[in-house]
């Protein structure tokens, strides 16, 4: 006998596995390779029987939990806790008059844990601290000097240069201040 929730099932078959998603990519050589290795969520299968006058209830209240995704705990030979039904399958035959035979899928849910802690809020506002604004830099315009020039130099887009200075690309009067960041 086991339980599945509020359920007892007369298991006959129990099956349980585990498995990992593993990259299929190249590792480098010395890089650890738990950094490629996902684990996937242990999965159980249960075949057996629901016995007993109130069979079709528990059976459609198995498929109510799996419809509504409800956390369960399954004891029987193996002990699985936060499992959910992702498969159901029942039959009915003449040489069980008073029950079901089923069998049951169930994939264990990780439950995450946060890190994060609620905090009161005591009404205060918090002052909103803002940056300065950076002051601007400008360059003094030579013969033969480009937006393309100033771009090399000082890493600011030449569109960027263009919005800023409203000057021609091919003309750039010499002797103006132009502004590059």
């Amino acid at each position: 006998m086991a339980r599945l929730g509020n359920v007892t099932v007369l298991i006959e078959k129990e099956d349980d596995s585990a498995s990992i998603e593993a990259t299929s990519y190249p590792v480098e050589k010395g890089i650890p390779m738990t950094d490629h290795v996902e684990q996937k969520p242990d999965e159980f299968s249960l075949s057996g029987v629901l016995n007993g006058p109130n069979y079709t209830a528990d059976y459609e209240y198995l498929k109510k939990c799996m419809k509504n995704g409800t956390i369960l705990t399954y004891v029987g030979r193996n002990i699985a806790k936060n499992v959910i039904i992702v498969d159901i399958n029942g039959s009915v035959d003449a040489n069980n008059a008073n029950g079901k035979d089923v069998s049951i899928k169930l994939r264990q849910i990780r439950i995450a844990s946060t890190p994060w802690v609620k905090v009161q809020n005591n009404g205060k506002k918090k002052p909103v601290t803002t940056k300065p604004a950076a002051k601007p830099v400008y360059h003094l315009v030579k013969k033969g000097d480009t937006y393309w020039m100033c771009w090399k130099r000082y890493g600011t887009g030449i569109p960027q240069l263009r919005a800023w200075n409203k000057y021609p690309d091919r003309r750039l009067p010499i002797g103006v201040k132009l502004r590059v960041k």
